[in-house]
């Protein structure tokens, strides 16, 4: 059991903090095991990581290998106090060096695919999942190692795992959630990818990064009607969202949307120049921007980080204007 307290400064009185928890605990709940005159009770006792984050508990259950998995839950320190008793020597002995061992084993991996050497890294990540097979670092690891090798199946068994995990679309997660995401499209896993982006937007709807991703998926699929329609939403929830602007900006130079969706183009161009003008938005849930985008046909560039589009040349493009530039995108992707 730890807990830890901020070192006050010389001279400073001394505050008053609640010291945060974390440790292992243990509920006990007594149940009914059979009927009649063979009825007679049971203790089933539940270990739990319990861990706090300012004014918020969460608790999460021990699996059999005796590391937290599985979804985690918040408690209230009444709850705490008086539902849950502290197990420090079994965390001590037991849980920490298993957490432990399972951290070392992820970072390895880690290690190992960042250097290209990606069957020692699937390796290590495998010794992960063994541990706890619902990790989200190990997963998707282990996910994209196979994507790099371009090993679709075994990556589809890891996409179908991920998607029920909501963990793995927290944000602290959404780095190697948007790399996953790329990689699902790069080989041409389409449809994973789709359902991929729309998990996502069903816990995150209002993430202009999701929906311009999921928008970058259906122009792969052809589906420019999908397409279109994300990328509105894209910019309905940020009107000077700069990638969905280069993104519509390259689909109105290549005559790319259709004729019903082109008032509501030019209406999100207009509310766009209207909207004050903002610092870029951090990444949220989706990640940094799904760029730089591959042609959906033999001879279509289009855009990618490396050439950005401005504003302006979008609402040119919009209002029938030649662009400063008549064709400022260059794929570079292989």
């Amino acid at each position: 059991m730890s807990h830890s307290t901020a070192a006050p400064q010389a001279g400073a009185p001394r505050p008053q903090q609640q010291p945060e928890v974390r440790g292992v605990f243990s509920t006990q709940e007594i149940r009914k095991v059979g009927t009649g005159t063979t009825t007679r009770k049971t203790v089933q006792k539940t270990f739990w990581f319990v861990e706090q984050h300012g004014s918020e508990i969460e608790c999460q259950p021990l699996n059999t290998n005796y590391v937290p998995s599985g979804p985690k839950r918040k408690i209230s320190m009444e709850d705490l106090i008086n539902k849950f008793s502290p197990e420090p020597e079994f965390y001590m002995n037991s849980v920490y060096p298993k957490m432990q061992e399972l951290q070392y084993s992820v970072r390895q991996g880690d290690r190992y695919r960042e250097s290209g050497e990606t069957f020692a890294a699937e390796y290590e990540y495998s010794r992960a999942l063994k541990v706890d097979e619902d990790n989200v670092r190990a997963n998707f690891g282990i996910g994209l190692t196979y994507l790099e090798r371009g090993d679709a199946n075994k990556a589809q068994d890891i996409f179908e795992r991920l998607v029920k995990l909501d963990a793995a679309f927290e944000p602290q997660h959404k780095h190697l959630f948007n790399e996953f995401g790329i990689n699902l499209r790069k080989n041409k896993m389409l449809s994973e990818s789709r359902e991929y982006y729309a998990r996502a937007l069903q816990l995150s709807p209002k993430d202009e990064n999701l929906n311009m991703n999921m928008a970058r998926v259906l122009l792969e699929s052809k589906d420019l009607e999908g397409c279109v329609d994300y990328l509105l939403e894209a910019l309905r929830l940020a009107p000077r969202h700069e990638q969905s602007l280069k993104f519509m900006n390259w689909l109105i130079q290549k005559n790319l949307v259709p004729a019903d969706k082109m008032e509501a183009v030019r209406q999100a161009i207009a509310a766009s120049k209207a909207a004050a003008p903002a610092s870029a938005p951090a990444p949220a849930a989706g990640g940094e921007d799904d760029l730089p985008l591959s042609a959906p046909q033999e001879d279509a560039a289009v855009p990618t980080e490396e050439a950005p589009a401005s504003v302006a040349a979008v609402q040119a493009s919009a209002s029938g204007s030649p662009s400063a530039s008549p064709d400022p995108f260059i794929d570079t992707t292989a």
